[in-house]
């Protein structure tokens, strides 16, 4: 359906004159804001949101075209984690700064506090976000987008979304809801792991669910893309991928991300990242990836398939370490359950080298950084009692059901 849909829509495409291999084939926000003669923004004070994903389809910066933009006075910028020109490394607190570029003011909201202040705001009558997302809950600049959406609800501020793609598509729901004991900067909001819905959608989810305190005060207004559909990965775009963080450096990698990086938080794995292959990876000094990758394909996952591969990472955990493993490869997105791949390659490991199973291997000190991103706290142990992926299912798939029907509400593309 999805390739029928993409065929579909390259075709409209070429019928108005566009090249099905070179021009996008969805304009973000900021392009539709622009073509606007930016109406959301004329005569308002405006503070924003960004990092370098924040560009339009030539891939001029947001920061730069509302600074040059008629009626609209650029009065501040927000910097999420690795800061508005994608200058910090990863984890490493962002200083406020003034923007050498523009010569307007940057604020932190990853240092001393992860929300505006009314004093950061107070010269702001709308703040606006324009970050592209990977689609996970665990990525942190969606909880930037809410705790600054509450922010501007408690203060009277509008706040607007130039809306990016979902790189994982918007169909795709999997992972059980946040409980409350696992909320944090890594699961602010209580939606699944993969939750389907593109920036704008998820604020008006945020909104309409009440999700943020204040809602009801708060004036939201996106701005939509045009040419997006929901069967859309990013590839189908045609849009032009900058990397959100080091990690994520094309957008193929957004769809490897889920399928790892929670294993990831468990210090006993290399997953790729400190190597050519973030989150494409399962690896360890002691893993024959030949075995490994034989019984994982013997489970005949659907849409997942494995090799052997053997690396020696750069940096990172088990830098300089001859490593063995497999290489994942997503056959068929539409059929693949990404986050619980990770599962499977755990539970196939324990089975064959059980003295590395996942509960004796990993570093306890870990186990509460695991549960955060999780969202739920009764998975570890689940899972830690026989490395059985069964055991988990129950928690795993009980919330999206509801939750896709709570979040048809709030879709704004078909």
């Amino acid at each position: 359906m999805r390739q029928l849909i993409r065929s579909i829509v390259v075709a409209v495409g070429l019928s108005v004159g566009l090249s099905a291999w070179g021009a996008p084939l969805v304009k973000p926000g900021i392009e539709v804001l622009r073509e606007s003669g930016f109406q959301a923004l004329k005569g308002k004070r405006v503070g924003l949101i960004t990092n370098p994903t924040g560009v339009d389809n030539a891939l001029k910066s947001t920061i730069d075209i509302l600074h040059e933009a008629p009626e609209v006075e650029l009065v501040a910028l927000f910097a999420p984690e690795h800061g508005v020109r994608g200058d910090v490394p990863a984890g490493e607190k962002v200083a406020g700064d003034v923007d050498k570029a523009t010569g307007v003011k940057v604020y932190s909201l990853y240092g001393a506090t992860r929300k505006p202040t009314a004093e950061m705001l107070k010269d702001v009558d709308v703040l606006v976000y324009d970050i592209q997302d990977n689609g996970c809950r665990s990525y942190t600049f969606i909880s930037t987008m809410g705790l600054a959406m509450e922010q501007c609800a408690r203060l009277g501020k509008e706040f607007v979304v130039l809306d990016r793609p979902n790189p994982l598509g918007g169909e795709k729901v999997e992972g059980p809801v946040t409980k409350p004991e696992c909320v944090s900067f890594v699961s602010q909001y209580p939606i699944p792991y993969l939750y389907g819905l593109t920036p704008g959608e998820l604020a008006r989810l945020l909104v309409g669910e009440g999700m943020i305190r204040g809602a009801q005060n708060l004036k939201l207004t996106v701005v939509p893309m045009e040419g997006w559909y929901r069967s859309m990965h990013f590839s189908d775009t045609l849009m032009p991928w900058v990397l959100p963080s080091p990690h994520i450096p094309s957008a193929e990698t957004a769809m490897y991300y889920p399928a790892s990086g929670i294993a990831g938080e468990l210090d006993y794995l290399q997953i790729g990242v400190g190597y050519t292959m973030p989150f494409r990876t399962f690896a360890a000094s002691w893993i024959d990836g030949k075995r490994l990758a034989d019984a994982l394909n013997a489970l005949d996952i659907p849409g997942m398939a494995f090799r052997p591969v053997h690396y020696r990472p750069y940096y990172g955990f088990s830098k300089g370490v001859d490593v063995g493993g497999v290489e994942a490869f997503v056959t068929d997105s539409d059929k693949a359950n990404l986050t619980l791949t990770q599962f499977y390659v755990m539970q196939e490991i324990a089975r064959l080298w059980p003295s590395h199973k996942a509960s004796a291997g990993a570093n306890p000190k870990r186990f509460a950084m695991f549960d955060k991103v999780v969202g739920n706290a009764g998975v570890r142990p689940a899972f830690f009692r026989r490395h059985r992926v069964e055991d988990i299912l129950p928690i795993w798939n009980k919330d999206a059901d509801a939750f896709r029907a709570t979040k048809r509400k709030y879709q704004i593309y078909e």
